[in-house]
């Protein structure tokens, strides 16, 4: 009968889940919130520990990223990749990736590739170079630079005291470990990708197109030359700004005896990042209200009421079956740590969020007792909502490809982030193991 009771309680928590990530946006937060009223008025279960904790530093990091936007300053880091991109376009694989994930890593959000997405493609196109080398890529790497930012919205989750922070792991561990893993995932995957399909000029669509008429290059160059202006000096400052308060979270991460007593990571990252939104909006010259006006601070919105309510829920039907999931799973677990990966693996494809993911699934991973550095390895594997073509950097990536190189196959599930994705994801792990046993 518990048993019973039990599943009928996951399929609760799954099908909302499945709804609220269907719904999009807030939508999953919601019906998140709604399986937290059921769970709790419905079957009786006591309410779970809400991620009060992660919320706060989001909002503290998106105000700051936010801030950086309206100043100007994410149009002056475009500019510069650009440029260095159009000096080296035979690489265009290696760079064009590297770059979208050092975007991610400084701002803590994939959605800063959408201003060098169409700038990838329109490099390669020129070089006749296939797109769809360095744009799937490029899109799975700015996702894989969540896991290893200091800013990220997961990397805030994992040290936080909620999750390992409790069992000693700092950001500086993090970042040792997930850094390093990411870079050699990503030179691999460009290596492997430069080999992926035919050549440019010899793809049938792609000839198709020329044929028709709508692929015009230099129409194409004009439309995104914008990126390259030159920079007002305002933006110039307000990027270091940044880069000043995402400098000051790092050197406390890596070195915790700096921090005052009873003082934890995730506090800091609260005070540091709000506190330097005031310098980027000084050095910017940028008036307050502006920072509400930009995609950055509508997406942490967003960020934040899906974590509330997708990991309230998590945390109330897990806390209340917490002796039966862990006597169930913990035989698995013992025999295969690493099966707890694949787990995180579908749960991020369900969630579509590496901090959903992490709040979800890794206090369970905690309560089972498996070893907090292994923990950290698995940390890439939350990045595997690349699955399903239907993430919004992916869906950006298709239309900025316009050779239609870059596509979704016939049974949806074939399509051009597939294989950047699952090499990124093994590869990322096999490091960070081998990292973790050397630390």
């Amino acid at each position: 009968m518990i048993t019973t009771l039990i599943l009928i309680e996951l399929a609760l928590v799954l099908a909302f889940i499945f709804i609220g990530a269907r719904v999009g946006g807030i939508g999953l937060g919601m019906y998140g919130m709604l399986g937290v009223f059921i769970l709790v008025y419905g079957f009786g279960l006591a309410p779970g520990t809400a991620p009060i904790d992660v919320m706060m530093i989001i909002l503290a990091v998106i105000t700051a990223s936010a801030a950086l936007q309206a100043s100007g300053g994410l149009e002056y880091m475009v500019s510069v990749a650009a440029r260095f991109l159009r000096n080296h376009p035979d690489h265009i694989t290696y760079y064009g990736p590297l770059c979208t994930w050092l975007f991610c890593l400084i701002a803590g959000t994939a959605h800063t590739s959408y201003s060098l997405l169409p700038i990838i493609s329109e490099i390669a196109q020129a070089n006749k170079i296939r797109p769809e080398r360095p744009v799937s890529l490029a899109t799975v790497s700015a996702s894989l630079g969540i896991t290893g930012s200091p800013v990220s919205a997961a990397t805030a989750a994992i040290v936080s005291q909620d999750l390992l922070g409790s069992k000693g792991i700092e950001l500086g561990t993090i970042l040792l470990v997930c850094i390093p893993a990411s870079i050699i995932a990503i030179l691999v995957a460009a290596f492997i990708e430069n080999r992926v399909g035919c050549e440019l000029t010899e793809d049938a669509e792609y000839q198709r197109r020329v044929k028709a008429g709508i692929i015009d290059p230099e129409a194409d160059a004009r439309n995104i030359r914008h990126a390259e202006e030159h920079p007002s000096s305002t933006a110039r400052r307000s990027v270091w700004a940044f880069l000043f308060g995402v400098a000051l979270v790092v050197l406390f991460g890596f070195f915790p005896s700096l921090r005052p007593e009873g003082v934890t990571m995730s506090q800091t990252i609260e005070m540091i990042m709000m506190s330097d939104a005031i310098l980027i909006l000084l050095a910017g010259h940028t008036n307050v209200k502006d920072v509400v006006k930009g995609n950055i601070f509508s997406a942490g919105i967003n960020a934040v009421i899906s974590i509330f309510g997708i990991a309230w829920m998590g945390s109330t039907f897990y806390t209340g079956n917490a002796e039966v999931i862990n006597n169930a799973l913990s035989g698995m677990v013992d025999t295969a740590p690493l099966l707890f990966a694949i787990a995180l693996f579908v749960m991020s494809i369900m969630l579509f969020s590496q901090a959903a993911t992490v709040t979800t699934l890794y206090p369970v991973g905690i309560a089972l007792g498996i070893n907090p550095m292994l923990l950290v390895a698995m940390f890439p594997v939350v990045n595997g909502y690349f699955f399903l073509p239907n993430y919004p950097t992916e869906v950006a990536a298709i239309d900025f490809d316009r050779t239609g190189t870059t596509h979704v196959g016939r049974y949806v599930v074939n399509h051009s982030f597939q294989i950047p994705g699952f090499v990124t994801t093994i590869v990322a792990v096999a490091v960070a193991l081998l990292i973790i046993q050397i630390l």
